[in-house]
């Protein structure tokens, strides 16, 4: 075979004791260490539509000539069902990776993923000129390599595939900065994805220039290095298209009088585990869904007319949220707060919701307590959780007690349903005797 093709299939190639194992249920094929020895059982993984290869180093063919494919070896490589290959625990020269990538365009391989690889030194990009590749979807994660920045030449070798990519994912992987002229390349991008990285707001400022990532839709920062929150507003404000942003796990702070207009696409927005004690604002004005779980949230104050889910577990809450100032909401959670009751006039506004959810809250099992949880339930209004995960905090005779299981007479909730009707047959009486 061809030995382009080996490299292309096998680039986990080293001396070892174990091969492949193909998971037939599944159309996955695992290859550990390929060695040259055992490589014909990588025949068995041709019918998987997933093969991962772990482990290994490619030093060792850096020298190897590879000749331009013949027919026959192009008609057989178009012909694998092949979708993604995973390559993982690598030592990859770049040098090796340049002169192979070029025989993914005779495949149907739409995703290509490297975990925990090391990428060494700088390849020669110029056989990639001009070449396209059936790659959409291009994912790292744990990898080391060259810094992006000065590499601008490298990338518009590859501009033709690039130009072409719909998802990126460099995550965990040290990124401190994104060069203005690396996202001008990606014209078609929708997804972008570099969380778990070391970006800052000066990062972010030069990364999202005018003209780059014209098309992209979502983007993940989180766990990074931000803390501003109107930089980060400013930052992205070139990304017209935007639906889709993560900033959770990040320390952001608001500044005072913040004027930022957030992208009129913005239409979810993940704040979660910001270390936030209020709802920072401005809000992208058209927000459908707001994840501000996981903080130190004591207080809603926000209105938002467009605003569908909003997602408040496990925050400092004592009370529940207006429903009135989110007239669209049809999503809300409540879990793991401080909240003790849900009072009567805010249970018949949640009633009209589709999706709460309140669970892990220290509930006093009074009427307001435990009524209004039993009739949201009963309506069918009480997602994951119920009714397991409601228990009453007080009084003490009802402490560890599931809430569903607390007995309500009419008179301790609903005193008027007794006194009205008494009033009533008084006034009656009173007549009769007269």
């Amino acid at each position: 075979m061809n030995v382009a093709v080996l490299l292309l299939l096998g680039l986990g190639l080293l001396e070892a004791q174990r091969s492949c194992f193909f998971h037939r249920a599944e159309e996955h094929c695992v290859c550990y260490n390929l060695s040259e020895e055992n490589l014909s059982s990588i025949i068995q993984c041709l019918p998987a539509s997933v093969v991962e290869f772990r482990g290994g180093e490619l030093e060792r063919y850096v020298a190897f000539p590879i000749s331009d494919l013949d027919p026959s070896t192009i008609e057989m490589l178009g012909s694998l069902v092949i979708r993604k290959i995973i390559f993982g625990d690598l030592l990859v020269p770049e040098i090796l990776l340049a002169r192979v990538l070029k025989f993914f365009s005779y495949t149907q391989v739409q995703e290509l993923v490297f975990e925990n690889c090391v990428f060494q030194g700088r390849g020669d990009w110029d056989e990639m000129a001009g070449q396209d590749l059936p790659v959409l979807s291009l994912r790292f994660h744990n990898v080391t390599s060259a810094p992006l920045t000065g590499r601008e030449q490298d990338l518009s070798k590859l501009s033709r595939w690039l130009t072409a990519l719909e998802e990126l994912a460099v995550t965990g992987s040290h990124v401190t900065s994104l060069p203005c002229g690396v996202g001008k390349v990606f014209g078609a991008l929708r997804s972008l994805d570099v969380a778990q990285n070391g970006l800052g707001e000066q990062s972010l400022m030069g990364a999202f220039c005018e003209g780059a990532f014209p098309r992209l839709q979502v983007l993940s920062l989180q766990h990074n290095s931000l803390t501003s929150y109107h930089s980060v507003c400013q930052s992205v404000r070139p990304l017209r298209e935007l639906q889709r942003l993560d900033l959770s796990q990040n320390k952001l702070t608001a500044e005072p009088f913040s004027s930022c207009q957030w992208p009129a696409s913005l239409r979810i927005f993940n704040l979660s585990d910001t270390g936030l004690d209020k709802v920072l604002t401005p809000l992208p004005p058209n927000l459908e869904v707001l994840d501000v779980s996981c903080n130190r949230l004591r207080a809603v104050d926000i209105s938002l007319s467009s605003l569908k889910k909003l997602f408040l577990n496990q925050n400092m809450l004592q009370a529940v949220p207006s429903v009135t100032d989110f007239p669209m909401l049809d999503t809300l959670h409540l879990d793991n707060n401080s909240i003790t009751e849900l009072p009567w006039d805010e249970v018949k506004l949640l009633g009209r919701l589709r999706d709460v959810a309140a669970a892990g809250n220290p509930y006093s099992c009074s009427c307001s307590g435990a009524g209004g949880l039993q009739a949201l339930a009963s309506a069918g209004h009480l997602g994951q959780g119920w009714p397991q995960d409601y228990t009453c905090e007080s009084p003490p005779g009802y402490q560890g007690r599931r809430v569903k299981d607390v007995p309500l007479s009419v008179l301790q909730c609903s005193p008027a349903a007794v006194i009205a009707p008494l009033c009533v047959g008084l006034v009656l009486l009173g007549v009769a005797g007269a």
